[in-house]
């Protein structure tokens, strides 16, 4: 393997950091309604928490941007055993949230091992497929250990509940097992037990239920489960074109619930308008073509599906969360890469780019 570096992708860093610019401000105008308010009383404190993990996050991608890639298929195993404890953990000491024991911290500050176990699924499961391509057309010996990698922390996460986070996890390594050779006709057999099981899970869960008929018709239940797309819908109208203008949301003063977070393209479509999400649609389209073409040109296979399991992890993240805020899909908690408000979603999303950065070093010409 050729060690000649080159520069790291321009296009990647310039789509990342533009994200990430455009989030920190619309973090700021989603968010100052509320956070002016007790036990805040800071209009700046939501943006300037996002600014420190932004600043985390870029120091992150900086460093990882300059670590030869192949040192994590070093780390990989050790990496994704670290993610499991973490998810046990969680659920022995972790703090609940909205109903989901998805965090371990003290006071003000918190992680998510969930968002860790991601990265580290996707790097183990990278290892695994580069050392069995061979194997991966064989049902037994190839797609089944493959997809137990993925599903020992889906299912370690679904205990929390987090069905989102989960659905991203498991929906990123599907792609990299199927790009990495496994046969067509192994999916189909499975994908009938997936969605099975999927329906199992939803009806495991009053709430899950109500999400799905509220999904289909939100105004049955206007008040209650209703009521976040609604008020994300009419967010979203009113935008037109141009947009209320930066700050003029009418939504963020406590209609729609948490706009910085889940919803904050909510937020965005209606300050900034059609032309505004698009903007966002457009950098995102070309943050998943530079990836992809970095996948594409890696040096070895494992660079390959390492970066198409990064560039499909946030892709996958970004058509869900859209999806959900436009009423496309039933709403669960998934946030918007670089612009929603969260420490341990930014920082290692940032720190996947910095690795996604660094195979584009070495990427073939």
């Amino acid at each position: 393997m050729s060690k000649v570096r080159s520069a790291p992708d321009f296009v990647i860093i310039f789509a990342t950091l533009f994200l990430l610019g455009i989030g920190i401000v619309m973090v700021y105008s989603a968010s100052a309604i509320v956070a002016q308010k007790p036990p805040f009383s800071d209009p700046y404190f939501f943006a300037k928490r996002q600014l420190i993990f932004a600043l985390l996050g870029i120091t992150s991608m900086y460093i990882t941007m300059n670590i030869d890639y192949w040192v994590w298929k070093q780390w990989a195993k050790p990496g994704y055993y670290v993610s499991i404890c973490l998810l046990i953990l969680v659920l022995v000491i972790g703090i609940e949230v909205n109903g989901s024991k998805s965090w371990l911290g003290f006071g003000a500050f918190g992680i998510q091992p969930g968002e860790f176990a991601k990265l580290g699924v996707v790097a183990f499961l990278a290892r695994w497929l580069s050392d069995n391509q061979k194997q991966i057309v064989l049902f037994r010996k190839g797609l089944m250990p493959a997809l137990a990698i993925p599903l020992v922390c889906f299912g370690l996460i679904m205990l929390q509940p987090d069905l989102g986070t989960g659905t991203v996890l498991v929906g990123t390594a599907i792609v990299m097992i199927f790009a990495s050779g496994a046969r067509i006709s192994h999916f189909v057999g499975l994908g009938m037990l997936g969605i099975a099981g999927f329906v199992g899970l939803v009806l495991s869960a009053p709430y899950r239920i109500k999400r799905i008929t509220s999904f289909l018709d939100p105004w049955s239940d206007p008040l209650n489960t209703g009521y976040q797309i609604i008020q994300s819908l009419y967010a979203i109208g009113p935008g037109g074109l141009l947009g209320l203008g930066l700050g003029q949301s009418r939504q963020k003063h406590l209609y729609l619930p948490e706009p910085y977070n889940d919803f904050i393209f909510s937020i965005v479509a209606e300050e900034l308008g059609f032309i505004g999400g698009t903007l966002i649609l457009l950098l995102f389209l070309l943050l998943l073509w530079r990836g992809m073409r970095t996948a594409i040109t890696a040096p070895d296979l494992f660079g390959s599906l390492l970066a198409l399991g990064i560039i499909g992890m946030i892709a996958i993240q970004v058509v869900i969360n859209i999806g959900v805020v436009t009423g496309m899909f039933p709403v669960t908690g998934i946030t918007l890469p670089f612009l929603s408000y969260g420490g341990s979603s930014l920082t290692l999303m940032l720190t996947g780019v910095g690795v996604l950065l660094n195979i584009s070093r070495f990427s073939r010409s």
